[in-house]
């Protein structure tokens, strides 16, 4: 029997330093990715969801919201008479500032996960975005309000019109093929969506910053006609000249 979270609220989560969240977001989704995958995370992409609008970047700890394909006994449709019933509220009663918010919808293509009044709120509480594996409704007010989001689509249907349901809140997820874990780290921009696992996030950011010093510097000799095999990546040839530019250039 589904879980009544109006009697039984779900667990929040750990939420991991600021200092830490904003570091993920500089690097971007790009050297995440690269870096996760030298510590084995072969691929830590949402795949297939893209910004509602271009040029957002975010990072923040995962609150997780889980959808299942609706079976009538586990949803008979008294939630709407009794709105404390509507799993889908409750993992937005957990939103604090920096909180993403991620759906795993199953890719359905037919329900609104989310609408204005709900991102109206999810504004207020200050969230850094939102990620759905599956559309939002009322995407025009939507955009309006600025909230980061990412996801298949947008459909005119709310969220449990057709096949879906929401099952359960702040559990293991499997958000665009790829698991998320309650307070995982979601870094997303312009390139998509990737997850960084919480245990690996200090060691990707330490990684990651180490990467782009020295792009840095080959991306200012790339620049200037030097020979691609010597500076992307920097060989041991050009490792003396790295460090006394760095050395000429401090952090």
């Amino acid at each position: 029997m589904i879980i009544d979270p109006s009697v039984t609220p779900p667990a929040d989560i750990t939420r991991p330093p600021k200092a830490l969240v904003d570091g993920l977001a500089q690097i971007g989704t790009a050297a995440v990715s690269g870096e996760l995958s030298r510590l084995g995370i072969r691929d830590p992409q949402l795949t297939g969801l893209t910004p509602m609008a271009y040029g957002q970047c975010m990072a923040g700890p995962a609150l997780t919201l889980q959808f299942l394909p609706k079976r009538e006994d586990l949803a008979p449709g008294e939630e709407y008479e009794e709105p404390e019933k509507q799993i889908h509220r409750h993992v937005l009663y957990l939103v604090q500032e920096g909180d993403v918010v991620v759906v795993d919808a199953r890719g359905d293509m037919h329900s609104g996960i989310f609408g204005e009044m709900m991102m109206t709120y999810f504004k207020g509480r200050k969230g850094a975005g939102l990620v759905v594996d599956g559309c939002l409704r009322d995407t025009p007010k939507i955009a309006g309000l600025g909230v980061n989001i990412w996801s298949r689509g947008r459909t005119p249907n709310f969220h449990t019109q057709t096949g879906l349901m929401p099952y359960a809140v702040n559990v293991p997820v499997a958000c665009a093929g790829t698991t998320v874990m309650p307070g995982d780290i979601i870094v997303a921009d312009d390139d998509g969506a990737v997850v960084v696992p919480i245990a690996l996030a200090e060691q990707i950011l330490d990684m990651g910053n180490k990467h782009a010093d020295w792009e840095d510097f080959a991306r200012l000799r790339l620049s200037q006609g030097a020979d691609l095999r010597k500076y992307y990546p920097i060989s041991k040839e050009v490792e003396a000249e790295y460090l006394a530019w760095r050395e000429k250039n401090p952090l």
